[in-house]
């Protein structure tokens, strides 16, 4: 009992870390088998994301089969610097300079929907706001003084903090909360309603659980048949017992 305690402890600060510091999280409510959507993620993270971000763990050739994208249409569409089909998702940005730019090289993302949540990518992603005192002049409601430019802010426009939200911030730290995006105001629109950013980040996400795992929707299928199975051996497993221990009783 005393080391599984040790260990429950031990896991406990990791824990928090992965689930945002207790931020509040919005429901990214994606669908993994929504192909149109998985297409759309992945134009917006191979256009926006993979200049600093890789998924060096998914194969172009795999994403273009799963996700029904014409091989042809996605070599034209999704590769930019004369990769071929069967590279990983990877880009040249070197580790040392790119610690310079952003004081870390910015992470690969093929396994950060299973590591952070989808949940916490769709807050996060939509959290920014600006702030004079930070490199990129931007901060972030779900990561504090996240070291990533606001790629997105073209599209989503310019959040700021409300005045309650700034308010609060003055407060000794026991008494301050997490910041959630009810406190973050639209001050300049993007050239997407907040309805239609949120779709795009949507896609996004979903295109993400789909690299953390990509035959998830396949387990998911073959799991049906295997529970199926499993409760019909079960019914002629238990038949059969009562008949052999029928002479018994």
């Amino acid at each position: 009992m005393k080391k599984i305690l040790i260990a429950l402890f031990t896991l406990l600060p990791t824990l928090a870390f992965a689930a945002g510091g207790g931020a509040p999280l919005d429901h990214a409510n994606n669908d993994i088998t929504d192909k149109a959507s998985l297409r759309n993620g992945a134009a917006t993270f191979m256009n926006y994301c993979l200049g600093c971000h890789q998924l060096q763990y998914q194969r172009y050739n795999r994403t273009f089969t799963d996700l029904e994208i014409d091989e042809q249409e996605g070599i034209e569409t999704l590769m930019f610097t004369g990769e071929k089909v069967g590279d990983h998702i990877t880009n040249t940005m070197p580790d040392k300079e790119a610690a310079a730019w952003f004081g870390a090289a910015p992470p690969d993302l093929t396994l950060a929907a299973r590591f952070r949540s989808t949940d916490w990518l769709y807050t996060y992603l939509r959290s920014f706001y600006s702030d004079s005192e930070r490199p990129f002049g931007v901060n972030n409601a779900t990561f504090k003084d996240v070291g990533m430019p606001h790629v997105f802010q073209q599209l989503q426009g310019v959040q700021e903090l409300s005045a309650e939200a700034k308010a609060m911030l003055q407060l000794p730290v026991a008494e301050q909360r997490p910041l959630a995006n009810s406190d973050l105001v639209l001050t300049q629109p993007g050239t997407l309603t907040p309805a239609e950013y949120d779709v795009v980040v949507r896609d996004l996400v979903n295109f993400l659980e789909y690299t953390g795992e990509p035959s998830k929707v396949e387990r998911h299928r073959l799991g049906y048949w295997v529970l199926g199975f499993l409760v019909i051996l079960f019914i002629f497993s238990y038949l059969l017992k009562k008949e052999y221990w029928r002479d018994v009783h």
